[in-house]
């Protein structure tokens, strides 16, 4: 009785939106183009290597839709890549309230995301 009490504290509290370390969908990786889905499932590997949630949206759907459907999904992060984060070896990062954090490299995303993790 007492963890199923928690888990509705926790749903009540959160809202859905669970904090990094305790979400089942932390990231989607959106290519915005089928030429860069063989680099976006190369971050998607390196962040399952370090332990995260991560997923890539390879559907036939526009890149708005790819978004939105994260968003709806509750992902804590959309890694969005295009060519520009190809050839930089980045990551442009928005978060699941649609606000735009910038690209990154992605080494310094995963280095980011362990600290959010800790700090949970």
């Amino acid at each position: 009785g007492s963890v199923e009490r928690m888990f509705a504290v926790l749903c009540e509290h959160y809202g859905g939106k669970w904090p990094l370390w305790l979400s089942p969908r932390q990231v989607m990786v959106v290519p915005i183009h089928k030429d860069w889905n063989d680099y976006s499932q190369g971050v998607r590997d390196k962040l399952h290597a370090e332990g995260f949630y991560a997923d890539v949206d390879l559907s036939k759907a526009t890149f708005q839709k790819k978004v939105r459907n994260a968003q709806v999904e509750q992902f804590n992060f959309q890694l969005v890549v295009g060519e520009a984060e190809v050839k930089n070896d980045t990551v442009n990062i928005r978060t699941r309230d649609n606000k735009v954090e910038g690209e990154k490299k992605v080494d310094e995303l995963i280095d980011y995301l362990k600290q959010l993790r800790e700090e949970g």
